[in-house]
């Protein structure tokens, strides 16, 4: 039995500011945004490259908008990386190197907090 996790929920307190943020700061694909009724805003949104998606919206969660932490994502190249984030208006600080692995960090405009982690290279044998 496979369990795949496919689909995160990320609180945000304003849709369409988060959509902006997500497509033009983190690169992120717009994959739905719909209005389902009853209240209801459905918006799906990819990292390049990733088999899970985050949603955002209106009537999704009760979470407070912002309390989401530790969402990573992974990367072959972390200067890249940094430079593709810093290029599209995102300040991910400097990498910080640790014994299990490379990381840079932000946040969204909530405060949602995301990691980006370059893998230590296994050793051979």
């Amino acid at each position: 039995m496979d369990y795949r996790l496919e689909l995160v929920q990320v609180p945000v307190s304003d849709v369409d500011r988060a959509i902006d943020f997500y497509t033009q700061r983190a690169g992120f694909v717009l994959d739905h945004d719909h209005e389902v009724g009853g209240g209801i805003r459905f918006v799906q949104l990819t990292p390049p490259g990733s088999a899970a998606s985050i949603a955002i919206g209106t009537g999704l969660t009760e979470m407070a908008p912002g309390s989401l932490e530790g969402l990573l994502l992974v990367v072959t190249d972390i200067e890249a990386a940094r430079a593709d984030l810093i290029g599209r208006g995102v300040d991910p600080g400097e990498v910080q190197d640790f014994p299990w692995g490379r990381f840079l960090f932000f946040a969204d405009p909530d405060g949602n907090r995301w990691q980006v982690q370059q893998g230590v290279p296994q050793a051979a044998g």
